[in-house]
């Protein structure tokens, strides 16, 4: 996933990134698990066009924390549940 991230503006406690190649699905699992994180303040992000445009999401954290840290370990936790997911369905069938 990380190699579909490009940093738009990479400041102390906010980050804006475009995400290639993804859409609402992948942009609002992550935002979801990024909210749940005590050291973020928020985590938005828009799409200008539903058919042609790239996701753009900012993250801004609090006070002493990092908001590429923080997206890091959201990324791995959203891996990780889409793998437990995975296997539920596969499971199932």
């Amino acid at each position: 996933m990380m190699e579909n991230i490009e940093i738009i503006d990479d400041k102390t406690l906010e980050l804006t990134i475009r995400i290639n190649d993804e859409s609402h699905g992948v942009c609002n699992a992550l935002r979801h698990i990024l909210m749940q994180d005590p050291d973020v303040e928020y985590a938005v992000y828009n799409i200008d066009h539903p058919l042609t445009g790239k996701p753009e999401m900012t993250i801004k954290t609090k006070r002493g924390k990092r908001p590429r840290i923080v997206l890091e370990k959201a990324a791995k936790e959203l891996q990780k549940e889409s793998g437990e997911f995975k296997k539920l369905v596969e499971e199932a069938l």
